[in-house]
């Protein structure tokens, strides 16, 4: 072969490798400078960065590690709300039923149903636990909501329904924890007393507990990638999802969300309205949602989750703001592809 042969087969090689790997349109430069800089944020979480942004009135995208798993922590609630919304929309269940809580109910983790509820008789409605789910990100709000759901397979039934292969739900917020504290034993449907929960953590020896929370970032199960998280945010925010009403009133409670206000909000201008989820668990630390652009320059979808970092929390969230700072200023200065 001649060696302007080689040389072309050389170029056609790099062209075909770049094409199989790139992400954003070969036209758009913009987009992949945007691209470069998250990569390059990626070293601020400590661990591994993935990213999604779709600006929802252009359709432009840009994502990092697309398709690779990420645990999901809490931002699974948002599948999850979706499932039980879309059981409400086929008269299956009533956001004013009234679910009674019992002392299984009352899970360890984040919120405060398990600290101000110790005696049986309360009861709360559907619409109540989905929003204590999302606000405070409460776990035993989640679990009494899953069930009401239809469980962890109806949850990812519904996902692949809605033409998306990449996320995944597969147990309640207990043997979440559970599992990645090393507890074993733990009821197979996830109701578990705070009685038990101590008894059976206090059997786990802390070499244990360490190889548990070691091999928590590959397991497979409970993770999104960043690109389908960023695909059930737009089908929400696109309507198909769930109903009108129901998206409505979802879309509502995320914006309302209380938790995560140094992530994805934690560079954006005071006052910027974002509808979003987050999720912390050991080295995981997430935040997906729709952050609202000024004037008319849109609105873009937003996923960032970070994994295998061993940093302080605050570290990883100032990882995330500089993340969904460079997203924000790109699509206001560039709405239009």
């Amino acid at each position: 072969m001649t060696k302007i042969g080689v040389l072309f087969g050389v170029i056609l090689t790099i062209t075909a490798t770049a094409a199989a790997g790139q992400t954003v349109p070969a036209d758009d430069p913009a987009l992949a400078r945007l691209e470069a800089e998250l990569g390059r944020l990626e070293a601020l979480s400590g661990g591994r960065l993935g990213v999604a942004a779709i600006h929802l009135e252009s359709g432009r995208e840009v994502y990092l590690h697309a398709d690779e798993p990420f645990p999901m922590a809490s931002t699974y609630k948002v599948p999850i709300a979706v499932q039980l919304l879309t059981r409400v929309d086929a008269g299956e269940r009533s956001l004013a039923e009234m679910v009674e809580l019992g002392p299984e109910d009352l899970h360890p983790g984040s919120g405060t149903l398990s600290r101000l509820f110790d005696d049986p008789g309360v009861a709360l409605s559907l619409r109540n636990l989905m929003e204590l789910m999302l606000l405070i990100s409460d776990n035993s709000a989640t679990d009494l909501t899953l069930a009401a759901a239809g469980g962890s397979a109806a949850v990812t039934a519904r996902m692949r329904t809605l033409g998306i292969d990449g996320l995944r739900v597969d147990r309640p917020t207990s043997l979440l924890i559970a599992d990645y504290s090393g507890i074993e034993g733990a009821p197979e449907d996830g109701r578990i007393s705070p009685e038990l929960w101590r008894e059976l953590s206090g059997e786990v020896h802390p070499d244990e507990r360490g190889r548990a929370r070691d091999t928590f970032g590959t397991d497979p199960r409970d993770t999104s990638t960043p690109r389908s998280m960023a695909a059930l945010l737009r089908k929400i925010w696109d309507g198909e999802a769930v109903g009108g009403a129901s998206t409505e009133l979802l879309l509502d409670v995320l914006r309302r969300v209380e938790t995560g206000t140094e992530r994805l909000k934690g560079l954006l201008p005071p006052r910027t309205v974002v509808a979003h989820k987050t999720g912390t668990i050991g080295g995981t630390t997430n935040d997906v949602g729709i952050i609202y652009l000024p004037g008319d320059a849109g609105h873009v979808v937003t996923v960032a989750f970070v994994k295998d970092s061993e940093i302080p929390t605050p570290q990883r969230e100032r990882a995330i703001a500089h993340a969904a700072r460079a997203i924000y200023d790109f699509f206001l200065f560039n709405p239009v592809g």
